[in-house]
């Protein structure tokens, strides 16, 4: 079975902080494929985003220390620069930090949200799907008696494991899992990773689905159910049909990540439950964001069309 967590890794040279220097030179390209040595760049504005958060935020629970150290450089520089709060010198750079600020605030809900999904679980495994510069596991100390394992591009994988070295590690085991889709099977490397499907297992597969064909996203699927014992967790971050997702794809498209999927809720409970998934709770991320604090009140229009699904494994 060939999966594909698309896009694990596009071309990322120069990049800004929000890509507008990319998008600038992709009019001539068309979905990029994962080239040797680059990294994807949502994983970095993702990253970059809860980088800008840090510190910087009134929502108590979130705090990503990780962030900065997980960028490369030039970004880590761009997002430095505008945390120190100097002034922006071109109009290009405004609508960069302006950008940076509210994909911040949607990093801040969305990251508390699925940490907290975690918590609750408690597995002793968790695997992140498509984990791009995720830093859990060397940020929430409730994972200081979890195995986690981190699916992703080996590409990808090999510049965060050179910037990871410098962290220290909250839990107790990360193990890097590398799939290169065009030729490895999810199924296999996990087993070669040593994860247990006979242990309770929460599955974060946060930021990737938007990208997937269907037939994509059941054959992860369908792999996940033959390796979820009774009671695990599956925490998903998907998005629901809007004239606000559109905008993004076209976004994204220009950024050779174009958006391929959105379900609405209903539909997204009837596909996990073919694949043994009993839906627990989902909300649109303005719902949930709106619990936290109101500094999130001027994004909720944008926040809606993004929902956070957890299920459980019956």
């Amino acid at each position: 079975m060939a999966l594909g967590f698309c896009p694990f890794g596009i071309a990322v040279a120069k990049t800004s902080v929000y890509g507008t220097e990319i998008l600038r030179r992709r009019d001539d390209e068309t979905e990029a494929q994962v080239k040797p040595g680059q990294e994807s760049l949502t994983a970095i504005m993702v990253c970059a985003a809860r980088a800008a958060a840090h510190g910087r935020t009134g929502v108590g629970a979130f705090a990503d220390p990780t962030a900065l150290a997980l960028l490369p450089e030039d970004v880590r520089e761009s997002v430095e620069r505008f945390r120190s709060g100097a002034a922006a010198t071109s109009l290009r750079e405004r609508i960069r930090h302006a950008m940076l600020a509210k994909r911040s605030q949607m990093m801040v809900a969305r990251t508390v949200a699925i940490d907290d999904a975690i918590r609750a679980a408690a597995s002793p495994q968790v695997v992140i799907l498509g984990a791009g510069l995720d830093g859990r596991a060397w940020r929430m100390s409730e994972l200081v008696d979890v195995t986690v394992f981190e699916v992703d591009h080996p590409d990808s994988q090999r510049k965060k494991q050179e910037r990871a070295a410098s962290l220290k590690q909250a839990a107790r085991d990360v193990r890097f899992v590398p799939v290169d889709f065009t030729r490895d099977r999810l199924e296999d490397a996990l087993a070669s990773a040593g994860h247990d499907p006979a242990r309770q297992t929460t599955w974060v597969w946060e930021g990737v689905v938007m990208y997937l064909e269907r037939a994509d996203i059941e054959a992860t699927l369908r792999v996940l159910q033959a390796h979820s014992t009774l009671g695990s967790r599956l925490v998903v971050v998907y998005h629901s049909p809007s004239l606000i997702r559109h905008l993004a794809g076209f976004f994204l498209r220009r950024l050779g990540e174009p958006c391929r999927s959105a379900f609405t809720a209903e539909e997204m409970l009837t596909l996990l439950a073919g694949f043994a998934f009993a839906v627990v709770q989902d909300e649109d991320l303005a719902r949930i964001a709106t619990r936290m604090s109101a500094e999130f009140s001027d994004m909720k229009r944008i926040m809606k069309s993004m929902r956070i699904v957890t299920a459980e494994r019956r």
